[in-house]
């Protein structure tokens, strides 16, 4: 089962850099581009390599040998 990872109560989205500060995988935006270009991730079961994709409520994201997370909408 994926973890929720719940969008802030006024944001719409999230991007995929975000992401994954937020759940510790890397500790600055700028080491996204890296940590894409060396680890498998897909969101919504497409290969994914862009850390500024918009990641909105219901989005299921795959990180290979990390995780897997379903982005959903505070209420």
């Amino acid at each position: 089962m994926p973890e929720e990872i719940q969008l802030g109560i006024n944001d719409e989205y999230m991007t995929l850099g975000q992401l994954l500060k937020l759940i510790g995988l890397i500790s600055t935006g700028g080491q996204a581009k890296w940590f894409l270009e060396e680890n498998t991730v897909y969101v919504n079961d497409q290969l994914e390599t862009r850390r500024g994709k918009k990641l909105i409520d219901g989005d299921k994201i795959n990180i290979v040998g990390h995780g897997s997370y379903l982005i959903t909408k505070s209420t």
